[in-house]
């Protein structure tokens, strides 16, 4: 039965519309899995040295002592990026196959995802380097096994909890509240979450705990979807009831009011876009490494432009990048109406420039770093209104990525959003900006670098008209791969 699932899953891959896509994105993530595997083995065996010789205690209780927040932040990523069995499980289920082996299969599966051995090449090599250096093996391997049993219980526990955002959302703010307090030096959560984990060390028949727990979650992650597995039960799509949302104030605009009222209903309405207006606020502090020079590289007064383009951009690269993906649900049937493209793109496209202007605004704070910084902050965001709000619409041609808008997974991307067109349309959105500044900056004075790259966007500006023209020619053009697309799920 097993190598019947597998041979099924060759087949999807290989017989899907985005094959070519589908393998190199699959290579691309070979290299990225090669690079994190790299990182977290120089992490595994080196970590115990550098925490010795930096004289901060026996480096396996200062790891215990943060591992509570290695666990919640693995558990974060999982919630955010791994692949839920929901997926697996709805193509099957019109074949003639026992439940309980459908369910096996696609709980299966998720034990030899990348999110779980990864941890191996870390916990592997450090449990070596503890043996060599004699600490007692017995206990090595009962903590060894109750970090891996505990890592793997993230894996069951992420997909109890799937889509429970009331239940996940808390505790991460709680956890967050708790790191920052501790690193303010207000509270130490880690004073009573080390023991439990130097106990596994000290008694290590103590790992039979935790793998208990896997067990249970193992059984009730299995009991659970088999009694959900139902098109019209559990794995139905979730309704809520609707609230009237009229914005009559937008009706004096016309066709394009219309346009941008469905959008504003679109982005409170779903789960994704909403995590998609998270993400972009979250993009306003990442200006924080190069005003506060926290990192080294970032120094230089060049990469300041850099940071202005992602401050004031991040709902334009979040948002904009998809589209019109976020209508794809609905796409062929906006294509079958009296639609002008114009219209349909000038939405976005003001959708974007306040959101750029509101991001511009709230990042005032960086005044305290200086004005300079905020003056770049300020032309990054002319920038984003005058080119890149041009090119991310242009490269939503391209990104033919239907959106689950009741899920929030793959918030930041999807395999059929890379090709070498959409990777060719990154230069003029953030290398160029930096070399236009540069040019300024080093040839005739600093204010001529911010100058250079404000008029850039005011240029931009003034050719609204022409960019739009060629823009709608290139979805006209792409129109019916982009409605073949919308119909693949795999």
């Amino acid at each position: 039965m097993l190598k019947h699932f597998f041979n099924l899953q060759w087949k999807s891959f290989f017989r899907a519309a985005s094959f070519k896509t589908n393998l190199a994105f699959k290579i691309l993530m070979i290299f990225a899995a090669l690079y994190f595997i790299l990182v977290f083995l120089a992490m595994g065996v080196g970590s115990f040295f550098i925490i010795k010789k930096a004289g901060l205690g026996d480096p396996l209780r200062v790891v215990n002592r943060f591992m509570i927040y290695y666990l919640v932040v693995d558990l974060y990523m999982r919630y955010m990026f791994q692949k839920m069995p929901i997926l697996n499980i709805k193509p099957l289920l019109y074949m003639p196959f026992k439940k309980s082996a459908v369910v096996k299969y696609s709980l299966g599966k998720t034990v030899f995802s990348f999110f779980n051995w990864m941890h191996a090449f870390f916990f592997v090599p450090f449990s070596i380097v503890l043996l060599s250096e004699e600490y007692d093996p017995l206990s090595v391997i009962g903590w060894h096994l109750a970090i891996m049993a505990l890592i793997y219980a993230n894996n069951f526990l992420n997909i109890m909890m799937n889509n429970q955002d009331k239940i996940f959302y808390p505790l991460i703010v709680i956890l967050a509240v708790l790191g920052v307090s501790q690193y303010n030096g207000w509270f130490d959560v880690t004073v009573y979450t080390a023991p439990i984990f130097d106990a596994f060390f000290d008694m290590p028949w103590t790992f039979l705990i935790p793998m208990l727990l896997l067990v249970g979650l193992i059984y009730a992650s299995y009991s659970y979807f088999k009694k959900h597995m139902y098109l019209d039960g559990g794995l139905a799509t979730k309704h809520t009831e609707a609230k009237s949302e009229d914005y009559t104030w937008l009706n004096r605009f016309g066709n394009l009011g219309t346009f941008l009222k469905n959008d504003i209903k679109l982005i409170r309405r779903n789960k994704r876009s909403k995590t998609t207006v998270v993400l972009s606020f979250l993009f306003i502090f990442y200006g924080m490494l190069f005003g506060s020079g926290a990192v080294e590289v970032y120094e230089g007064p060049v990469w300041s432009i850099f940071a202005g383009i992602f401050v004031s951009g991040g709902f334009l690269f979040s948002f904009g990048q998809f589209v019109p993906s976020w209508d794809s649900s609905y796409y062929p049937l906006m294509m079958s109406q009296n639609i002008q493209y114009r219209e349909y793109l000038s939405s976005k496209w003001y959708l974007i420039v306040i959101a750029t202007v509101i991001s511009t605004l709230i990042s005032a704070f960086y005044l305290y770093f200086g004005w300079e910084f905020y003056l770049a902050i300020v032309v990054g965001a002319i920038y984003n209104i005058g080119v890149n709000s041009y090119l991310v619409l242009w490269g939503g041609a391209y990104i033919k990525t239907p959106i689950d808008l009741t899920s929030n997974k793959k918030a930041f991307g999807d395999k059929q959003a890379f090709n070498v067109k959409t990777m060719l349309l990154t230069i003029p959105k953030l290398v160029l900006p930096l070399i236009i500044f540069a040019a300024g900056y080093y040839l005739i004075n600093p204010i001529s670098g911010y100058i250079a790259v404000a008029l850039s966007g005011v240029l931009g500006f003034v050719f609204k008209n022409q960019a739009f023209k060629m823009i709608e020619k290139i979805y006209k053009k792409e129109k019916y791969k982009t409605l073949l697309a919308y119909k693949q799920t795999d």
